[in-house]
């Protein structure tokens, strides 16, 4: 009876726990047992690499150990927290205290340290603790540092871009997250695995040319640095397609370490800051004034003793210059507000603010950088003749450099304003989608950009612009100085300061704007601080393209035709020698242009009111429709340019000496 008894009472109690455990708590032990036998893991995908112009690498993925805790495997959260810190080797009291709270048996998952160094790694792993795991993430890692910092940007610890090109190509570079089920033995052991592979994301070729942009930078910061200036940016651009072949911005930061960078050092100044442009805004104002014809070059402006004066505000002066009467080509050499203004006003609100938008002005310029500002641009109903003087020297009107640059290269190119763009290519496997250049709008023609080129030309030689000065090449460029608005006034004492160009001045290879922020040393004008910055980056860039220099160019190369056999004196063809003809040799049809420099001929055929298309560099050789011909005002003239001319036998113009003596003539002329 005892043994029946005590029996009894024990299978009793068995069927008790059997009831507590597979009713009472079923729930709660699968759970458990799921959660100690079956992991399910985010397998993130690597990002797709970043290349510059030519293939080299500027951003790449790499993977990095992550340590992670199961907090309710661990017995003694403060112990483990204790030796994680130790081995980590940069933990503060405070880290300590957090570690402590995230190891707490009520969670059941905690990261340790996302995507540790490779030494913390070691270290971790051999301590051996129990609930403190690795997994491997993908580290995005910038080789250059800060090289490109700003157009790049950087990515989360999510592997979720943050800012640049990171986050406006995100969903094309990061490609789709895989899936890891796990199953583990008592011990831990990997037994049973189930993945579903992520799927890398696309790379991106960009514009950038990483020489170049080395040069902006180096340049920017030395420039900056040298005026104590608060910051600055540069924007290298190729012309005729848009392009963005350098984009620069100090104070800059380690995308690597983006999180010890200030908020300020992450801004990227090129695409975000507005500033007042001051006179690099009279192209705009002068290119309206020609385009519509309410101005020529030559026409006289009174700019009545430096002086203008509108009700309610203070006189608007030339900064003590006293100019007398103008050109009008002169107003914009000598950077003449009062002459400006004058234009302006003669242009009218409307027909000035049309040309603003003409210009790309008071939108986003490119899609390339979402957090672009779209700029302040006036409605010109609202604009009286007070705020249009404003306008026509370029205050009341916020713009950013890379606005600028892009309206620059409108003259550059002979009237189109391209989107500017900085992504080349989108590669996905095996498949290349090249982005082509975009073309917004014909914003003034070829005649007006041709003017213009020859004004800024002499705004280099002989006005604001001196120190933008190359030895081998020549520049066309416009400088800009406008106080800032601090607190609502604007400020004696910090200017906005800039230089905007284009080099060579004909078939120009590059376009380049920079602009410096409140400079304190050496200066507080764009033509002693910002054209310099613009020297040193062009003269670095055109030599590392190895542009034809157009100032003193090696002289032509001169070859004979040799013939193996001797031409019979009756088979000769009276060919004309390739020699300059003066214009007064031409009244009865277009001129021989031939033996001229590019831009000697491009002067020759604007004075005719022709167009021209260059194919080649040096000096021309040959050139269709062919001298003689009739023209039309308004045609386009081919020209083909060499360094190297072939003597061909010349019939009645002479014999060979005489030839070749006139050819050295031409060319010198």
């Amino acid at each position: 009876m005892v043994a029946t008894v005590v029996l009894g009472l024990w299978a009793l109690a068995i069927v008790a726990r059997l009831v507590v455990l597979q009713v009472i708590q079923h729930a709660e032990l699968v759970a458990r047992a799921e959660r100690q036998q079956l992991s399910t893991i985010d397998a993130p995908a690597k990002r797709g690499e970043i290349f510059d112009r030519g293939g080299r690498l500027l951003a790449y993925s790499v993977d990095a150990d992550t340590i992670y805790a199961v907090p309710t495997e661990i017995a003694d959260p403060v112990k483990t927290a204790t030796a994680l810190c130790d081995a980590l080797d940069d933990c503060t009291s405070k880290n300590r205290e957090e570690l402590i709270e995230r190891l707490s048996p009520k969670r059941s998952f905690a990261y340790v340290r996302r995507r540790a160094t490779p030494l913390q790694a070691t270290r971790v792993a051999a301590l051996q603790l129990d609930g403190v795991a690795f997994r491997k993430e993908s580290k995005r890692y910038y080789p250059n540092r800060e090289l490109a910092a700003h157009v790049l940007g950087y990515v989360g610890l999510d592997n979720v871009g943050l800012a640049g090109l990171e986050a406006t190509y995100d969903k094309a570079v990061r490609g789709r997250e895989g899936k890891l089920l796990v199953q583990t033995d008592a011990r831990r052991h990997v037994f049973s695995r189930l993945e579903r592979s992520p799927t890398a994301g696309g790379s991106l070729e960009l514009t950038i040319d990483e020489h170049l942009q080395y040069i902006a930078e180096r340049e920017v910061r030395a420039g900056v640095e040298a005026a104590r200036a608060d910051g600055g940016s540069a924007v290298v651009m190729d012309p005729l397609t848009g392009e963005i072949l350098a984009l620069a911005s100090y104070p800059t930061f380690n995308p690597n370490d983006y999180a010890d960078a200030p908020e300020s050092a992450r801004r990227n100044r090129a695409v975000q800051d507005l500033y007042e442009p001051g006179s690099t805004f009279k192209l705009v104002t002068a290119s309206a004034a020609l385009q519509e014809r309410v101005i020529t070059t030559d026409e006289i402006v009174d700019t009545q003793g430096g002086v203008i004066t509108f009700p309610g505000r203070k006189p608007i002066t030339d900064m003590g210059h006293d100019y007398g009467p103008l050109s009008f080509t002169d107003v914009i050499v000598k950077s003449s507000n009062v002459g400006a203004i004058k234009v302006g006003l003669k242009l009218g609100a409307e027909r000035m603010g049309l040309y603003i938008r003409r210009f790309g002005f008071g939108r986003p310029s490119s899609p390339d950088f979402p957090g672009e500002s779209a700029g302040i641009v006036w409605d010109p109903s609202r604009l009286d003749d007070s705020a249009l003087a404003s306008v026509s020297m370029g205050y009341q009107v916020g713009v950013t450099p890379l606005q600028m640059a892009a309206a620059a290269s409108v003259i550059a190119n002979g009237g189109t304003l391209y989107e500017p763009r900085i992504v080349r290519a989108i590669i996905k496997g095996s498949q290349r989608t090249v982005v082509p250049p975009k073309a917004v709008r014909r914003a003034i023609l070829p005649e007006t950009a041709a003017t213009l080129t020859d004004i800024m030309e002499r705004v280099v030689t002989d006005g604001t612009g001196k120190r933008s000065q190359l030895v081998s090449h020549a520049v066309a460029g416009k400088t800009g100085t406008a106080d800032k608005l601090v607190n609502g006034r604007y400020s004696q004492a910090q200017q906005n300061v800039s230089f905007v160009g284009f080099v060579p001045s004909r078939n120009p290879t590059l376009t380049i704007i920079v602009m410096v922020d409140s400079p304190r040393v050496g200066g507080d004008t764009g033509g002693v601080i910002a054209a310099p910055i613009f020297k040193r980056i062009a003269d670095a860039s055109l030599r590392h393209l190895g542009t034809t220099p157009t100032i003193n160019p090696a002289p032509p190369v001169l070859v004979a035709r040799h013939q193996e056999a001797p031409v019979a004196p009756a088979a000769v063809v009276n060919t004309p020698a390739i020699v300059a003809m003066p214009a007064s040799m031409a009244d009865g049809g277009l001129p021989d242009l031939r033996g001229m420099s590019a831009r000697e001929a491009l002067r020759e055929l604007a004075r005719l009111g022709l167009m021209a298309r260059m194919h080649g560099v040096g000096v021309v050789v040959d050139q269709d429709p062919p001298a003689g011909s009739p023209y039309d005002a308004g045609a386009t003239a081919t020209l083909v340019l060499d360094r190297r001319f072939k003597l061909r036998p010349t019939g009645a113009l002479g014999d060979q000496a005489t030839v070749a003596r006139t050819l050295r003539n031409g060319v010198e002329r």
